[in-house]
Protein backbone atom coordinates (compact mmCIF):
# COMPACT_ATOMS: atom_id res chain seq x y z
CA UNK A 1 0.00 0.00 0.00
CA UNK A 2 1.16 3.52 -0.68
CA UNK A 3 0.95 6.56 1.56
CA UNK A 4 -2.03 8.75 0.70
CA UNK A 5 -0.79 12.33 0.76
CA UNK A 6 -4.23 13.79 1.46
CA UNK A 7 -4.47 12.38 4.98
CA UNK A 8 -1.09 10.74 5.59
CA UNK A 9 -2.28 7.11 5.78
CA UNK A 10 -1.69 4.06 3.64
CA UNK A 11 -4.14 3.63 0.81
CA UNK A 12 -5.97 0.30 1.20
CA UNK A 13 -6.52 -1.96 -1.76
CA UNK A 14 -10.24 -1.11 -2.07
CA UNK A 15 -9.41 2.59 -2.56
CA UNK A 16 -7.09 1.99 -5.51
CA UNK A 17 -9.90 1.30 -7.96
CA UNK A 18 -12.62 3.55 -9.33
CA UNK A 19 -14.75 5.12 -8.13
CA UNK A 20 -13.19 4.68 -4.67
CA UNK A 21 -9.85 6.04 -5.91
CA UNK A 22 -11.06 9.56 -5.06
CA UNK A 23 -12.36 8.63 -1.60
CA UNK A 24 -9.29 9.68 0.39
CA UNK A 25 -9.13 12.99 -1.48
CA UNK A 26 -12.78 13.46 -0.53
CA UNK A 27 -12.17 13.06 3.22
CA UNK A 28 -9.01 15.18 3.36
CA UNK A 29 -9.27 18.05 5.90
CA UNK A 30 -9.40 20.87 3.35
CA UNK A 31 -11.08 18.97 0.52
CA UNK A 32 -13.37 20.75 -1.92
CA UNK A 33 -15.83 17.90 -1.70
CA UNK A 34 -18.20 19.39 -4.26
CA UNK A 35 -15.45 19.68 -6.90
CA UNK A 36 -14.00 16.25 -6.15
CA UNK A 37 -17.41 14.62 -6.44
CA UNK A 38 -18.10 16.32 -9.77
CA UNK A 39 -14.71 15.14 -11.07
CA UNK A 40 -15.45 11.58 -9.97
CA UNK A 41 -18.83 11.66 -11.73
CA UNK A 42 -17.25 13.08 -14.88
CA UNK A 43 -14.63 10.32 -14.90
CA UNK A 44 -17.44 7.74 -14.83
CA UNK A 45 -19.11 9.48 -17.80
CA UNK A 46 -22.54 9.75 -16.22
CA UNK A 47 -24.94 12.50 -17.18
CA UNK A 48 -25.22 14.89 -14.28
CA UNK A 49 -27.06 18.05 -13.28
CA UNK A 50 -26.41 20.41 -10.39
CA UNK A 51 -29.58 21.86 -8.88
CA UNK A 52 -29.06 24.86 -6.62
CA UNK A 53 -31.84 25.47 -4.10
CA UNK A 54 -31.51 28.30 -1.58
CA UNK A 55 -27.73 28.18 -1.75
CA UNK A 56 -27.45 24.39 -1.50
CA UNK A 57 -25.93 22.51 -4.43
CA UNK A 58 -27.50 19.10 -5.04
CA UNK A 59 -25.85 16.83 -7.59
CA UNK A 60 -28.02 14.48 -9.67
CA UNK A 61 -26.67 11.71 -11.85
CA UNK A 62 -28.64 9.67 -14.36
CA UNK A 63 -28.17 6.42 -16.32
CA UNK A 64 -25.90 6.76 -19.38
CA UNK A 65 -28.79 6.55 -21.83
CA UNK A 66 -30.92 9.12 -20.02
CA UNK A 67 -30.79 12.72 -21.20
CA UNK A 68 -29.58 15.30 -18.73
CA UNK A 69 -31.84 18.13 -17.67
CA UNK A 70 -30.31 20.55 -20.15
CA UNK A 71 -30.31 18.08 -23.05
CA UNK A 72 -33.96 17.30 -22.38
CA UNK A 73 -34.94 20.92 -22.87
CA UNK A 74 -35.46 21.65 -19.19
CA UNK A 75 -37.80 18.73 -18.55
CA UNK A 76 -36.57 16.78 -15.54
CA UNK A 77 -35.78 13.12 -16.34
CA UNK A 78 -38.51 10.65 -15.35
CA UNK A 79 -40.98 13.46 -14.71
CA UNK A 80 -44.44 12.09 -13.95
CA UNK A 81 -43.18 8.58 -13.18
CA UNK A 82 -41.90 6.73 -10.13
CA UNK A 83 -38.20 5.88 -10.63
CA UNK A 84 -35.86 4.83 -7.88
CA UNK A 85 -34.17 7.85 -6.36
CA UNK A 86 -31.15 6.97 -4.23
CA UNK A 87 -29.85 9.77 -2.00
CA UNK A 88 -26.80 10.36 0.17
CA UNK A 89 -25.60 13.63 1.62
CA UNK A 90 -22.08 14.74 0.74
CA UNK A 91 -21.61 17.48 3.33
CA UNK A 92 -19.93 16.86 6.68
CA UNK A 93 -19.58 18.51 10.07
CA UNK A 94 -16.60 20.85 10.43
CA UNK A 95 -13.71 19.11 12.15
CA UNK A 96 -14.81 15.61 11.17
CA UNK A 97 -13.22 13.59 8.35
CA UNK A 98 -16.72 12.29 7.60
CA UNK A 99 -15.32 8.89 6.66
CA UNK A 100 -18.53 7.02 7.47
CA UNK A 101 -20.91 9.98 7.76
CA UNK A 102 -21.38 10.16 4.90
CA UNK A 103 -18.48 9.90 2.48
CA UNK A 104 -18.49 6.14 2.03
CA UNK A 105 -22.19 6.00 1.12
CA UNK A 106 -21.53 8.57 -1.60
CA UNK A 107 -18.87 6.37 -3.19
CA UNK A 108 -20.94 3.23 -2.67
CA UNK A 109 -23.71 4.84 -4.72
CA UNK A 110 -21.24 5.74 -7.45
CA UNK A 111 -20.17 2.09 -7.54
CA UNK A 112 -23.82 1.00 -7.60
CA UNK A 113 -24.43 3.36 -10.52
CA UNK A 114 -21.62 1.69 -12.46
CA UNK A 115 -23.10 -1.74 -11.76
CA UNK A 116 -26.63 -0.64 -12.69
CA UNK A 117 -25.33 0.78 -15.99
CA UNK A 118 -23.48 -2.46 -16.74
CA UNK A 119 -26.70 -4.38 -16.18
CA UNK A 120 -28.63 -1.97 -18.45
CA UNK A 121 -30.96 -0.98 -15.63
CA UNK A 122 -32.15 2.55 -16.25
CA UNK A 123 -35.08 3.39 -13.95
CA UNK A 124 -33.00 5.18 -11.33
CA UNK A 125 -31.48 8.49 -10.36
CA UNK A 126 -28.97 9.37 -7.67
CA UNK A 127 -28.87 12.65 -5.78
CA UNK A 128 -26.00 13.73 -3.57
CA UNK A 129 -27.60 16.22 -1.23
CA UNK A 130 -26.10 19.29 0.36
CA UNK A 131 -26.81 20.66 3.84
CA UNK A 132 -27.92 17.51 5.64
CA UNK A 133 -25.91 18.56 8.67
CA UNK A 134 -27.67 21.35 10.55
CA UNK A 135 -26.02 23.84 12.88
CA UNK A 136 -27.29 24.35 16.41
CA UNK A 137 -30.62 26.14 16.41
CA UNK A 138 -31.39 25.60 12.71
CA UNK A 139 -34.86 24.31 11.90
CA UNK A 140 -35.81 21.48 9.53
CA UNK A 141 -36.79 24.07 6.95
CA UNK A 142 -33.06 24.83 6.59
CA UNK A 143 -32.18 21.26 5.73
CA UNK A 144 -31.21 20.74 2.11
CA UNK A 145 -33.54 17.80 1.60
CA UNK A 146 -36.53 19.86 2.75
CA UNK A 147 -36.10 22.57 0.14
CA UNK A 148 -35.04 20.03 -2.48
CA UNK A 149 -38.20 18.00 -1.82
CA UNK A 150 -40.34 20.93 -2.93
CA UNK A 151 -38.48 20.96 -6.25
CA UNK A 152 -38.85 17.20 -6.63
CA UNK A 153 -42.60 17.52 -6.18
CA UNK A 154 -42.77 20.33 -8.75
CA UNK A 155 -41.01 18.06 -11.26
CA UNK A 156 -43.77 15.46 -10.93
CA UNK A 157 -41.63 13.03 -8.94
CA UNK A 158 -43.68 12.89 -5.75
CA UNK A 159 -44.09 9.13 -6.27
CA UNK A 160 -40.38 8.45 -6.72
CA UNK A 161 -39.12 5.53 -4.64
CA UNK A 162 -36.66 7.39 -2.44
CA UNK A 163 -34.08 5.40 -0.51
CA UNK A 164 -31.69 7.46 1.59
CA UNK A 165 -28.32 6.02 2.63
CA UNK A 166 -26.36 7.34 5.59
CA UNK A 167 -23.33 5.96 7.46
CA UNK A 168 -23.16 2.70 5.50
CA UNK A 169 -19.48 1.84 5.86
CA UNK A 170 -19.18 0.19 9.27
CA UNK A 171 -20.57 -3.27 9.93
CA UNK A 172 -22.65 -5.76 8.01
CA UNK A 173 -26.10 -5.43 9.62
CA UNK A 174 -28.57 -3.40 7.60
CA UNK A 175 -30.67 -1.09 9.75
CA UNK A 176 -33.94 -0.16 8.07
CA UNK A 177 -34.88 3.05 9.83
CA UNK A 178 -38.22 3.52 11.58
CA UNK A 179 -37.46 7.13 12.49
CA UNK A 180 -40.20 8.56 10.29
CA UNK A 181 -42.75 6.28 11.96
CA UNK A 182 -41.97 7.75 15.36
CA UNK A 183 -42.02 11.30 14.00
CA UNK A 184 -45.40 10.83 12.35
CA UNK A 185 -46.77 9.17 15.44
CA UNK A 186 -45.90 12.20 17.54
CA UNK A 187 -46.59 14.95 15.01
CA UNK A 188 -49.34 13.78 12.67
CA UNK A 189 -52.02 15.86 14.32
CA UNK A 190 -50.34 19.27 14.30
CA UNK A 191 -50.32 19.90 10.55
CA UNK A 192 -46.52 19.93 10.28
CA UNK A 193 -46.39 17.03 7.85
CA UNK A 194 -48.39 17.43 4.64
CA UNK A 195 -49.95 14.58 2.69
CA UNK A 196 -49.58 12.28 5.71
CA UNK A 197 -51.96 9.53 4.62
CA UNK A 198 -50.23 8.96 1.28
CA UNK A 199 -46.78 9.40 2.81
CA UNK A 200 -47.51 6.69 5.38
CA UNK A 201 -48.53 4.25 2.64
CA UNK A 202 -45.49 5.04 0.53
CA UNK A 203 -43.09 4.66 3.46
CA UNK A 204 -44.64 1.30 4.31
CA UNK A 205 -44.23 0.23 0.68
CA UNK A 206 -40.59 1.33 0.59
CA UNK A 207 -39.86 -0.49 3.83
CA UNK A 208 -41.51 -3.69 2.62
CA UNK A 209 -39.49 -3.48 -0.58
CA UNK A 210 -36.24 -3.05 1.37
CA UNK A 211 -37.06 -6.09 3.51
CA UNK A 212 -38.02 -8.18 0.48
CA UNK A 213 -34.75 -7.22 -1.23
CA UNK A 214 -32.78 -8.18 1.86
CA UNK A 215 -34.55 -11.53 1.94
CA UNK A 216 -33.87 -12.22 -1.73
CA UNK A 217 -30.20 -11.41 -1.19
CA UNK A 218 -30.20 -13.67 1.88
CA UNK A 219 -28.69 -11.04 4.10
CA UNK A 220 -27.80 -12.55 7.44
CA UNK A 221 -29.42 -9.90 9.61
CA UNK A 222 -31.69 -6.90 9.10
CA UNK A 223 -32.99 -4.74 11.92
CA UNK A 224 -35.97 -2.37 11.95
CA UNK A 225 -35.07 0.40 14.39
CA UNK A 226 -34.94 4.18 14.93
CA UNK A 227 -31.79 5.82 13.59
CA UNK A 228 -30.18 9.25 13.96
CA UNK A 229 -31.44 12.29 12.10
CA UNK A 230 -30.95 12.16 8.30
CA UNK A 231 -32.33 13.48 5.02
CA UNK A 232 -35.50 11.39 5.35
CA UNK A 233 -36.67 13.84 8.01
CA UNK A 234 -36.38 16.81 5.66
CA UNK A 235 -38.14 14.92 2.88
CA UNK A 236 -40.91 14.00 5.32
CA UNK A 237 -41.33 17.57 6.51
CA UNK A 238 -41.99 18.57 2.88
CA UNK A 239 -44.46 15.75 2.29
CA UNK A 240 -42.26 13.17 0.55
CA UNK A 241 -41.79 9.57 1.61
CA UNK A 242 -38.21 8.34 1.98
CA UNK A 243 -36.69 5.25 3.58
CA UNK A 244 -33.32 5.60 5.28
CA UNK A 245 -30.90 2.67 5.42
CA UNK A 246 -27.76 2.57 7.56
CA UNK A 247 -25.43 -0.16 8.85
CA UNK A 248 -23.99 -1.33 12.16
CA UNK A 249 -21.56 -4.06 13.27
CA UNK A 250 -23.16 -7.27 14.57
CA UNK A 251 -22.36 -6.67 18.22
CA UNK A 252 -23.60 -3.07 18.16
CA UNK A 253 -26.81 -4.07 16.39
CA UNK A 254 -27.45 -6.84 18.93
CA UNK A 255 -26.86 -4.49 21.86
CA UNK A 256 -29.04 -1.80 20.34
CA UNK A 257 -31.86 -4.26 19.67
CA UNK A 258 -31.72 -5.44 23.29
CA UNK A 259 -31.66 -1.86 24.54
CA UNK A 260 -34.80 -0.98 22.58
CA UNK A 261 -36.62 -3.91 24.10
CA UNK A 262 -35.77 -2.63 27.59
CA UNK A 263 -35.98 1.07 26.75
CA UNK A 264 -38.57 1.71 24.00
CA UNK A 265 -38.16 5.43 24.67
CA UNK A 266 -34.50 5.39 23.65
CA UNK A 267 -35.37 5.71 19.97
CA UNK A 268 -37.13 9.00 20.64
CA UNK A 269 -34.06 10.27 22.49
CA UNK A 270 -31.85 9.47 19.49
CA UNK A 271 -34.20 11.19 17.07
CA UNK A 272 -34.55 14.31 19.21
CA UNK A 273 -30.82 14.54 19.92
CA UNK A 274 -31.53 14.71 23.65
CA UNK A 275 -28.99 12.07 24.67
CA UNK A 276 -26.63 14.29 26.63
CA UNK A 277 -26.06 12.59 29.97
CA UNK A 278 -22.93 10.37 29.86
CA UNK A 279 -24.85 7.39 31.25
CA UNK A 280 -27.36 7.60 28.38
CA UNK A 281 -24.80 8.47 25.72
CA UNK A 282 -22.83 5.28 26.42
CA UNK A 283 -25.85 3.22 25.39
CA UNK A 284 -25.76 4.60 21.84
CA UNK A 285 -23.99 2.33 19.32
CA UNK A 286 -20.32 3.27 19.09
CA UNK A 287 -20.57 3.76 15.32
CA UNK A 288 -23.10 6.53 15.91
CA UNK A 289 -21.07 8.05 18.75
CA UNK A 290 -18.18 8.40 16.31
CA UNK A 291 -20.22 10.46 13.85
CA UNK A 292 -19.92 14.24 13.60
CA UNK A 293 -16.56 14.37 15.34
CA UNK A 294 -12.87 13.66 14.78
CA UNK A 295 -13.36 9.94 15.49
CA UNK A 296 -15.17 9.39 12.19
CA UNK A 297 -12.04 8.05 10.46
CA UNK A 298 -11.42 5.32 7.84
CA UNK A 299 -10.06 3.01 10.57
CA UNK A 300 -13.64 2.09 11.48
CA UNK A 301 -14.67 1.10 7.95
CA UNK A 302 -15.32 -2.57 7.14
CA UNK A 303 -14.52 -3.09 3.43
CA UNK A 304 -15.57 -6.75 3.53
CA UNK A 305 -19.19 -5.53 3.44
CA UNK A 306 -18.85 -2.91 0.71
CA UNK A 307 -19.93 -5.26 -2.07
CA UNK A 308 -22.92 -6.39 0.00
CA UNK A 309 -24.10 -2.80 0.21
CA UNK A 310 -23.71 -2.24 -3.54
CA UNK A 311 -25.60 -5.46 -4.24
CA UNK A 312 -28.40 -4.26 -1.97
CA UNK A 313 -28.82 -1.01 -3.91
CA UNK A 314 -28.81 -2.87 -7.22
CA UNK A 315 -31.20 -5.42 -5.74
CA UNK A 316 -33.72 -2.71 -4.93
CA UNK A 317 -33.98 -2.00 -8.64
CA UNK A 318 -34.42 -5.60 -9.74
CA UNK A 319 -36.30 -7.32 -6.91
CA UNK A 320 -40.08 -7.70 -7.25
Amino acid sequence: MKINDSIGVKTPEWAKHGPYDRYFDFIAPDADRYAILLDAISALKFNSTVISVEGNRHIFIFPPGQKSLRAAGGIFPFSGTNPYLFSAHYDRVSGSPGANDNSIAVFHLLKAAVTLAQKNIDRWMIVFTDKEELSAGESLEKQGSFTLAKKIKSWGLEKAKIFNFDACGTGGVFIISTTTDLILKSGSEDGNYPNIRNVRKLIASLRDHALETAQQLRLEKVLLAPTPFSDDVGFLRAGLAAQTVTMLPDNEADQYEALLRDRPDFGNLIISGEIKAPAEYRHMPETWRNMNNAKDTPSHLTPQYFETFVNFVVGLCVSK
